[in-house]
């Protein structure tokens, strides 16, 4: 859960945001990103039907409230924009295919201006020299700018801005 905490706090969500989790797992993040929304909403998705009844589950009441939907899809599979920042914590595509319609696809939910953040809990499998720089060039690669690397005790990553036109 640290490295949740840590992703919703580097994410810094707005009160009056639309927010966009993609691999949203068992649902702690969604948790924490809407209990700072107040007349903004969150999408959290996921391909697993475990994930998504479970982020349900765990988070009734924001959807009941109306600021959480929660859908099950792969993310080339939602068809959702005008988001004013997407983030992923411990979704491994986004390193091991960074060339891949990954990286793009998340950078086309998000409006101008928009923020993108690519995240992992720290302690994993994989480390932050083996990931960081791989996701920084994919992200350039889509297109996204304000590019830069993130490190804390208990995650890392990367965040960017999409471009205005």
């Amino acid at each position: 859960m640290a490295r949740h905490a840590w992703a919703v706090r580097v994410l810094d969500p707005g009160p009056a945001e639309r927010v966009l989790e993609v691999g949203c797992g068992a649902g702690v993040a969604a948790g924490l990103v809407c209990a700072r929304l107040t007349t903004g909403s969150m999408v959290a998705a996921d391909r697993s039907a475990t994930a998504v009844a479970r982020t349900s589950a765990r988070n009734a009441a924001h959807v009941a409230a109306g600021r959480l939907v929660v859908r099950r899809a792969a993310l080339a599979e939602l068809g959702l924009t005008g988001f004013d920042a997407a983030f992923t914590v411990d979704v491994n595509v986004f390193w091991t295919d960074p060339g891949g319609a990954g990286l793009g696809a998340l950078a086309r939910t998000v409006r101008p201006g928009g923020r993108v953040l690519v995240l992992y809990g720290a302690g994993g499998p994989t480390t932050a020299d083996r990931v960081v720089p791989v996701v920084v060039r994919g992200m350039a690669a889509a297109g996204l700018t304000a590019v830069r690397k993130l490190t804390d005790a208990v995650g890392f990553g990367v965040a960017a801005q999409v471009p205005h036109p």
